[in-house]
This record gives C-alpha cells, sequence and structure tokens, in this order.
C-alpha cells in the first residue's frame, strides 16, 4: 500500500461526518474528534474558500493537524534504528523536515475528501499509551479500519497521534521501509537530500 493511498484515507477520516458513541472528555477519542472539528470548520468555512485564501485555509489546516501529531516520536519511529546514530543536530533538522513532508503530503490530498463517514470502534488504553479504532464508510459502503496510535504527555492530558494504521498498514512503517532502503543503498545524506527535493515539489505544486 503506497504513502498516498494511506494519506488519501488519513483525510477521509480527519474529514468525516462522524457516526459516533458517547465519550468522555479529555478522553483518546474525543482529542481525535475535537482535531477533526477544527478541520471541518475550516473546510467548510465560506470565507476561506477563494483561492486567494488558500495558503489562509492550508495554513489553519496544518495547524490543526501538527496540535495532534507528535512529530518527533513519529520521525523517530521512521528512521527506525537510525535515529540512535544521528546526532543531535541532524535530528534537529530531521524533525521538522519530516513534518513538512507529512503536511505537505497531507495538503495535497485534502481536495480527495468527498463526504466519507466514520464510525467510532471504541479505544484501548494501557499506560500512556492508546489506540482510537475507527470504520470509514465509503460512498460505495466499503469499511475502511483505521487504527490511530496516540502516546499521553509526560504533563497535561493531550493524547498525541505517533501513528496511523489503514487496513493494516502502518504509515510509520511504510515510511521506514523506504527511509530505509535509501539509506541502504546510498546514505542518510542522500535520504535528506531526498526528503528537501520532495518537500520543495509539494510546496510548488500544492
Amino acid at each position: 500500500m503506497s504513502v498516498a493511498y494511506l494519506f488519501r484515507s488519513l483525510v477521509s477520516l480527519l474529514l468525516v461526518v462522524g457516526v459516533s458513541v458517547p465519550v468522555l472528555a479529555e478522553e483518546p477519542t474525543e482529542q481525535i474528534k475535537q482535531t477533526t472539528d477544527k478541520i471541518l470548520s475550516v473546510v467548510k468555512d465560506p470565507a476561506l474558500k477563494s483561492p486567494s485564501k488558500a495558503q489562509e485555509r492550508k495554513k489553519l489546516i496544518r495547524k490543526a493537524v501538527g496540535e495532534r501529531f507528535d512529530w518527533e516520536e513519529m520521525a523517530r519511529r521512521s528512521l527506525g534504528k537510525y535515529w540512535a546514530q544521528r546526532t543531535a543536530e541532524e535530528k534537529k533538522e530531521f524533525v521538522p523536515l519530516f513534518s513538512e513532508l507529512v503536511e505537505r503530503t497531507y495538503m495535497s490530498k485534502v481536495e480527495d475528501y468527498s463526504g466519507e463517514k466514520v464510525r467510532y470502534d471504541g479505544e484501548t488504553k494501557e499506560g500512556g499509551y492508546a489506540v482510537v479504532k475507527v470504520d470509514i464508510i465509503t460512498q460505495k459502503n466499503k469499511d475502511i479500519p483505521v487504527h490511530y496510535r496516540l502516546k499521553k504527555e509526560k504533563e497535561g492530558n493531550e493524547w498525541l497521534v505517533y501513528d496511523v494504521s489503514i487496513e493494516g498498514v502502518s504509515l510509520v512503517n511504510n515510511y521506514r521501509t523506504q527511509f530505509n532502503s535509501i539509506i541502504l543503498q546510498s546514505s542518510y545524506e542522500n535520504l535528506v537530500k531526498r526528503l528537501k527535493a520532495k518537500v520543495a515539489l509539494e510546496g510548488v505544486t500544492s
């Protein structure tokens, strides 16, 4: 499954009209729903639909997504064993580069939203970790299972996403496979170079 497909499904999940069950405030599911509501408010705002408001609209959506995603944890897991080999400066460069890649790819898929609905199937928690289970219901009534994996902040009540699995395929694992392949075939420096080129390309086409 390609990263593009994963993002199309992720966008559908984050821009849904929920078919939900009652949840307690500040629980992982509720926080996912809060992020969804923020994105929906931007997407549906008539004042932000004109081409001249495109950058403002994207900025607001990226802000909402960024508040819910733990970019450093996602970057660390996506880089896998090579994370420990990086210097502090390399990590400082890689995390924002990774988040920019994910956010720009996400932005390019927002227009694919076509009114899918979602059913919340509950959550499981173990210590400071949680999984929120949902099903995306497509226009053809096909159920697509999606699992959000979240980690609770050490201080406060925020639950942050560090991975998303769609139909059993992990977004982080997908990136890890690609990143590791590039590093093995060439070098970490080449990976960074390619990511920068990808981010620049997404910026031009988005």
